[in-house]
């Protein structure tokens, strides 16, 4: 049964879609539904559950989208816990076993509060290295697979080690996930630990990712080049661009290279190109690397992608609904999205 809600629908401005001509493309396990399966829509959340509250009421948010009919396949973004609470292996099996709840495949990719922020006194003063090992350990444990009761398969980077790096294709879209965090994408000091400066062993984790995470998106774009897809679709938890206050080198120095990798995969390709994130908690949807956008400057990146939207879902207090996103006909915009509100 249909449940009864409002909805507020959000299209996308009208951007040029390239319909996927049938022709060889390499093969791929995670290619799933073509361009003909255009009927496809997802749920993305993201910065949930928050507190004791949200915890005790994630379950029943599960349950909500797994009645929504539309919903074929679920996305979380990131930050599983709040920022002020012990990064437990008790809490990550409690969010394992809530997220084995979910009927559609589910895609997960890590936030900075279940692994960068763990260095906090309040979070259990962890090594946020040793704590992202859990992290893959407890929701990773099948690379190549999604979570949820149903499954999909992905392509994933875990033979480098990075299994929570994956890409997979929809309704001739190809989508990815990268590791791509708050905290200055995990380069701001270890304080919990007495650090105020970034150790060694931190410093060449956020490079090896990073260049990881490049690699991924590079390939995921040449994929969807060769297969003529209709657009792309990036999925992390770190906010780069929050436009409620002015970042300084120590909060964002870190994404440059990712942002300029963005930049260049997104205006080289000929379709529209997504961004899905958290870590900011308030809906908004922009252009944050159009021509004559700050942002461009503030990163000191060359060029500039017109064809990048980027929406960031809410999250913690604001975690009132979910972001229901559906792949339009060919002809029609790509992506549109409504945020349903969750009632329980």
């Amino acid at each position: 049964m249909r449940l009864t809600r409002t909805l507020v629908v959000l299209p996308l401005l009208a951007l040029a879609a390239v319909a996927a001509p049938a022709g060889a493309v390499p093969a791929d396990p995670s290619a799933g539904s073509g361009s003909g399966d255009a009927a496809y829509s997802f749920a993305v959340i993201g910065d949930v559950p928050y507190g004791d509250a949200q915890t005790a009421a994630f379950p029943r948010w599960i349950q909500q989208i797994n009645r929504d009919p539309a919903v074929r396949s679920v996305v979380h973004l990131g930050d599983i816990k709040n920022g002020s609470t012990v990064c437990s292996d008790d809490y990550f099996a409690l969010i394992r076993s809530d997220f084995d709840t979910f009927e559609d495949p589910l895609v997960y990719t890590p936030g900075d509060n279940e692994w960068t922020d763990c260095h906090r006194v309040n979070n259990g003063a962890y090594n946020p290295l040793e704590r992202l090992a859990k992290v893959r350990a407890v929701f990773f444990d099948h690379p190549g697979r999604t979570l949820g009761r149903e499954t999909f398969p992905v392509t994933s980077q875990a033979d480098r080690g990075f299994p929570e790096n994956v890409r997979y294709r929809r309704a001739g879209l190809t989508f990815l996930t990268a590791n791509v965090t708050g905290s200055n994408n995990g380069l701001q000091p270890w304080s919990g630990l007495g650090n105020t400066e970034p150790t060694p062993e931190q410093r060449q984790a956020v490079k090896d990712r990073t260049a990881a995470d490049i690699d991924e998106l590079h390939q995921a774009f040449a994929t969807a080049r060769a297969r003529h897809d209709r657009g792309v679709v990036v999925m992390q938890q770190a906010d780069m661009f929050d436009p409620t206050y002015t970042p300084t080198a120590n909060d964002i120095s870190a994404f440059r290279p990712w942002v300029q990798a963005l930049v260049d995969e997104a205006a080289a390709f000929p379709g529209p190109v997504y961004l899905l994130d958290g870590d900011s908690h308030a809906y908004n949807t922009d252009r944050p690397l159009a021509t004559g956008s700050s942002w461009l400057s503030t990163y000191d990146v060359h060029g500039a992608a017109d064809n990048l939207t980027r929406v960031t879902v809410d999250g913690s207090s604001n975690n009132t609904d979910y972001l229901r996103v559906t792949v339009g006909a060919p002809g029609k915009p790509l992506l549109s999205w409504e945020r349903v509100p969750y009632t329980s």
